[in-house]
C-alpha cells in the first residue's frame, strides 16, 4: 500500500437516476489506476429513484494528474447518466474558494469576510448566495459577487445554487445562518466534508430552527452555537467541528440572550470552525469528524 505522503486525498461523488451497474465502472477505473479506496458509501433514495455514491480515495502522485481523473470519470458519468464531481483540496496551490450562503443575519458572513481580509482564514470568498436580500450589502462592501436565488417568499432555486457552486469552482460551501434545508441530492453532490453549517444552538440537544427559544423554555443558563459538516439528516450529532457557548444570569430576557448569541458567539464560532477545516485539522470520514494527523500541503 502506498504511503499517505505519496498520494493525495480525492473525493469523488456521483449522483443521478437510479439504475443498475452505476458504481462498477467508477470503482474499476480508480483501482486500475493505482488508487487506494479508503471510504465508499452508496445511497438509493427509493422514493426519488436517486442514486448517490461517495468515494474517498488516495490518488497516487506519480499517476495521472487529478485533472485526468476528473475528465475520465466525467466521461463515465455521461455514459451512465450521472453527474460526477472529482475534488481534491490539494490539487491547486491557491487558497480554498468559499461559497457563503445567507438568509437574514449579516454577522456570520461579515465575520468570515473580515477574518479572510485580516489573514486569520486562508480562503477566497468566491461568491455569496442568498435566498433573501439581507446580505447583499455585505457582499458589495467586500467586492464579492452576489447572487439572489430566492423567490418573493424566500424559497430557493436549489438547481441554480448548485450551478453557481460549479460556476465559481468552490471548494467549500459555508451555510452562514442559511435558513433553508438543503435537498439530499445537493448534500451528496458536495459530500465528504465540503458543506459546513453554522447552527445557532448547541447540538445535539437543541436542533431545529428555534434553538434559543427551546433552550429558554427549558430554563437553560448556557447557550451556544455549533459548526458542523452537513449530511442529509438535519443537525445530525456526529459531524460537529466546533462548539462555543456563553452563560447568562437567571432571569436574563430571551431578547438579550439572542443578541449576545447572534452578534458575538455565533460569528466567532463559525470562524473557528472554518479555520479547523481550512487548515486541515479535521475532516469528515464515514460521516464522523476525525482529527487529521498529517499536514496539509501548502
Amino acid at each position: 500500500m502506498r504511503k499517505a505522503m505519496d498520494a493525495r486525498q480525492v473525493i469523488v461523488t456521483a449522483v443521478g437516476p437510479d439504475n443498475r451497474g452505476l458504481a462498477d465502472p467508477i470503482v474499476h477505473y480508480v483501482t486500475t489506476q493505482g488508487a487506494n479506496i479508503h471510504e465508499i458509501q452508496m445511497y438509493d433514495h427509493g422514493s426519488e429513484r436517486l442514486f448517490a455514491m461517495l468515494l474517498r480515495i488516495e490518488w497516487p502522485t506519480d499517476g495521472p494528474p487529478v485533472a485526468v481523473l476528473r475528465r475520465e470519470l466525467e466521461n463515465v458519468g455521461e455514459a451512465k447518466g450521472l453527474k460526477v464531481r472529482v475534488w481534491c483540496r490539494d490539487e491547486h496551490q491557491r487558497a480554498a474558494r468559499l461559497a457563503i450562503c445567507t438568509t437574514y443575519r449579516t454577522e456570520p458572513a461579515l465575520a468570515v469576510l473580515r477574518a479572510i481580509r485580516d489573514g486569520r482564514l486562508r480562503a477566497e470568498p468566491a461568491v455569496m448566495i442568498g435566498n433573501r436580500e439581507a446580505c447583499r450589502g455585505v457582499a458589495e462592501q467586500f467586492g464579492v459577487d452576489w447572487h439572489m436565488i430566492g423567490d418573493e417568499h424566500g424559497n430557493p432555486d436549489n438547481e441554480r445554487m448548485v450551478a453557481l457552486f460549479d460556476q465559481y469552482d468552490v471548494d467549500y460551501v459555508v451555510l452562514a445562518r442559511y435558513m433553508r434545508i438543503l435537498p439530499a441530492r445537493t448534500c451528496w453532490e458536495f459530500a465528504g466534508g465540503r458543506i459546513i453549517n453554522l447552527h445557532h444552538g448547541l447540538l445535539p440537544p437543541f436542533p431545529g430552527f428555534r434553538p434559543y427559544e427551546d433552550a429558554y423554555e427549558h430554563r437553560m443558563l448556557t447557550y451556544g452555537a455549533t459548526v458542523h459538516f452537513i449530511v442529509p439528516e438535519l443537525d445530525a450529532g456526529n459531524q460537529i467541528i466546533h462548539q462555543s457557548s456563553f452563560t447568562v444570569f437567571p432571569g436574563t430576557p430571551l431578547e438579550e440572550i439572542k443578541r449576545q448569541g447572534e452578534t458575538d458567539n455565533e460569528p466567532n464560532c463559525l470562524v473557528e470552525g472554518l479555520r479547523r477545516v481550512l487548515e486541515g485539522v479535521v475532516e469528515l470520514h464515514f460521516q464522523r469528524v476525525v482529527r487529521v494527523h498529517r499536514p496539509r500541503r501548502a
